[in-house]
């Protein structure tokens, strides 16, 4: 990987969302169908809200007899972390194992709120440091 590379140099836009009032199960069908295991989550204008996972999926499912009915924006993670589309690569890495987490939101900064552009991903960041060996 190219410490010098930034996300908007290694990743392709575009990220798979869902709204805060959809259900789980609208949540789990679309990481289903997309083979993926997060949505980010946008407010009515597609603004960032949060995030959920698979394992917030679980979380549900094993506390719920009716999971599927559970709206998402309360089971979601608020706390987001986001990067700029100027991002260098090697700081998302920093970032993921600084936080513990497996991707971070990238973000545009509009008035004050965060359009979500692009999804960065330790499996994103394994791609590059073979690809650019």
């Amino acid at each position: 990987m190219r410490t010098d590379q930034t996300v908007i140099q290694a990743k392709r836009f575009g990220v798979f969302s869902c709204r805060q009032d959809k259900t789980l199960l609208d949540a789990a069908q679309r990481m289903v169908e997309e083979d993926i295991s997060a949505l980010v989550v946008v407010d009515a204008d597609g603004f960032l809200s949060g995030i959920i996972t698979r394992t917030d999926l679980l979380r549900a499912f094993v506390h719920f007899e009716d999971w599927e009915k559970q709206r998402v924006e309360s089971f979601m993670n608020m706390d987001v972390v986001t990067v700029s589309p100027q991002t260098q690569l090697d700081r998302v890495a920093e970032l993921l194992l600084e936080k513990q987490i497996h991707r971070v939101v990238v973000a545009r900064n509009e008035d004050g709120k965060l359009r979500p552009i692009s999804v960065v991903s330790a499996a994103d960041l394994v791609y590059h440091m073979v690809k650019d060996l």
